[in-house]
């Protein structure tokens, strides 16, 4: 079935989508003003297919321009160290509360400012440096969080890459539990940033308790999946879930923690003052709104949709000779492989986003170079169904031959046109 109702539609709609006096910042500042309406302009011209990206509601667009943005709020509702806090107290409370009751969690940490900050404060509150972690290696989809040389991860503690079978992209559990005897991490991270499929948390927590270490589930993709209930969780699993509050979610760009009541003190000491100073108020309030909008049915039916359109574009894409990880997806995200076309992935994701269509490049298990990272959660926030999914797999085929961009992007505006991010 085909999701043909836009979410953001009648009364939330609004020509107004910018909380704050907009006139007065092109009048102070034109410079930034016109820069903040090419972007507007940008999103609206061209199609959205990053998996990480999202469109928020006007309603948390007004949370994040509000005047929250002003307090200083260090510390935890009751406890601050400034004054003034009784409202903004009263904010991160209906944040956490809503957040708890969303995905089931005894307790909820709303704080961090990204999903990066989020799995730095997990790791604080429960590993030591040079301690050992097994999780997905970054060239199978793990995040940069997950060992990478480059982060913080990758130099404080010894990890332990794991990674799917070459030939078929699904992750060999097996291979995950030989790892585990083998290392003895103290620590198993389950997440990652391109594997399509669920994830069997049952059986990372029987991997994690074999061998004495915590789980750690780094949920930054799938979470808005989970609030709405299509895609399983991980809270009665793992120690503590990992997440952004953006993405499928479709909150404001930020991280948030959950976990049981033995471990709340650790994680919150470690998100404040261990790893952060104050919170962003305006950011947790926005929080607060999209765990609101994430409990009801619309939102369940929004998150079954965003699957639905995946499936359908993933198929497309198949049939036009695009190789797919895993052979498919049961998520938002999909990874394609456009070598069979003739095209590497940096020369694809240049001549698809020539015709409008925006979307990443990753690491693809078995592949050489480089794929297509691309996701469904905007797309189906602007109200599109399996038939425009279906038309777009097309498209992709026709931006990759030689010429046929500019009747692409005609038709991608004209797409874009029709499925507005904010409609008035």
């Amino acid at each position: 079935m085909t999701l043909r109702t836009a979410p953001f539609s009648g009364a939330e709609a609004s020509p107004d989508v910018a909380p704050a006096d907009f006139g007065a910042l092109r009048r102070q500042d034109p410079e930034v003003a016109e820069v903040i309406l090419g972007e507007a302009a940008r999103q609206a011209r061209t199609l959205q297919l990053i998996a990480a990206e999202n469109v928020t509601s006007p309603a948390v667009l007004a949370a994040l321009g509000s005047p929250l943005a002003n307090k200083y709020a260090e510390g935890y509702p009751g406890a601050r160290f400034h004054g003034g806090c009784e409202l903004v107290d009263t904010v991160e409370r209906i944040a956490v509360e809503r957040a708890t009751a969303l995905f089931g969690a005894e307790h909820a940490n709303v704080q961090p400012h990204s999903g990066s900050s989020a799995v730095l404060a997990a790791y604080a509150a429960l590993l030591r440096p040079g301690d050992t972690v097994l999780a997905m290696g970054v060239p199978y989809g793990g995040h940069l969080t997950h060992g990478s040389p480059a982060n913080f991860s990758g130099r404080w503690f010894d990890f332990v890459a794991y990674g799917v079978d070459p030939l078929t992209g699904w992750i060999d559990y097996g291979r995950v539990r030989a790892l585990a005897r083998r290392h003895r991490p103290a620590a198993v991270v389950c997440g990652s940033i391109s594997y399509p499929r669920h994830l069997d948390y049952a059986r990372f927590r029987e991997i994690a308790d074999e061998v004495g270490a915590v789980l750690i589930a780094d949920t930054a993709h799938p979470m808005g999946l989970i609030a709405g209930g299509a895609a399983p969780s991980p809270v009665p699993y793992a120690d503590v879930v990992c997440a952004t509050t953006h993405k499928v979610l479709r909150g404001p760009r930020g991280g948030m923690l959950l976990c049981g009541r033995e471990l709340a003190e650790r994680i919150d000491r470690a998100v404040f003052p261990f790893t952060q100073g104050g919170a962003q108020m305006h950011t947790v309030a926005a929080k607060a709104v999209a765990f609101g909008e994430a409990a009801t049915p619309a939102f369940a039916a929004y998150a079954h949709q965003v699957v639905a359109n995946a499936r359908v574009l993933a198929a497309g894409l198949a049939a036009e000779g695009f190789s797919l990880v895993t052979g498919g997806t049961d998520t938002h995200l999909i990874g394609a492989d456009p070598t069979p076309l003739g095209v590497d992935g940096k020369e694809a994701r240049g001549r698809l986003m020539a015709a409008g269509l925006v979307l990443d490049t990753c690491a693809l298990p078995g592949a050489e170079g480089r794929g297509l990272r691309l996701g469904t959660a905007a797309l189906t926030s602007q109200g599109m169904g399996e038939a425009e999914m279906a038309r777009i797999a097309v498209l992709f085929a026709q931006a990759l031959r030689r010429g046929s961009e500019a009747g692409v992007r005609a038709e991608v505006r004209e797409l874009a046109g029709r499925f507005p991010p904010y409609p008035k």
